[in-house]
């Protein structure tokens, strides 16, 4: 479907606003760009895809955007190292590879990632969630 047709736009912004976001146009393209399917984005490619045809969002409404989306449960923040941030348009509890040649990050799925044992908690806290991130590169020979 065309991310432009009226019936997408009305589409992502009833999504939007089911999650408590006000649709502003930069939410709307900025969500139709990430939410459009199962995927893994850093802000830069997100705003690259954005301004594609035209600049019309800044990087601040982006960043400013995707925490936004991360708060309400849009999407998911995942830290794959200090410098490399993705953005992750599925929500569920699942775990994922990073190959650290290539950048490319992929889905785990949950049931695929068993614990035998997590460590005491401290009082009064309990386990909001678990995200393991398996670390890949080809051998060196």
């Amino acid at each position: 479907m065309n991310p432009d047709s009226p019936d997408q736009q009305q589409r992502i912004a009833e999504e939007l606003q089911s999650h408590g976001v006000i649709p502003t146009p930069q939410r709307l393209q900025i969500a139709a760009v990430l939410l459009d399917r199962p995927q893994h984005m850093s802000a830069d490619q997100i705003m690259a895809a954005v301004n594609r045809e035209s600049p019309r969002v800044s990087k601040a409404t982006v960043y400013n955007t995707l925490r936004l989306f991360c708060e309400k449960g849009l999407a998911r923040e995942v830290i794959v190292d200090p410098t490399r941030v993705f953005y992750d348009s599925t929500t569920g509890s699942h775990h994922h590879i990073y190959n650290v040649d290539t950048g490319d990050l992929t889905d785990i799925e949950a049931g695929q990632v068993a614990f035998s044992k997590l460590p005491e908690l401290p009082a009064g806290m309990h386990t909001d969630g678990v995200e393991v991130i398996v670390r890949v590169r080809k051998h060196s020979r």
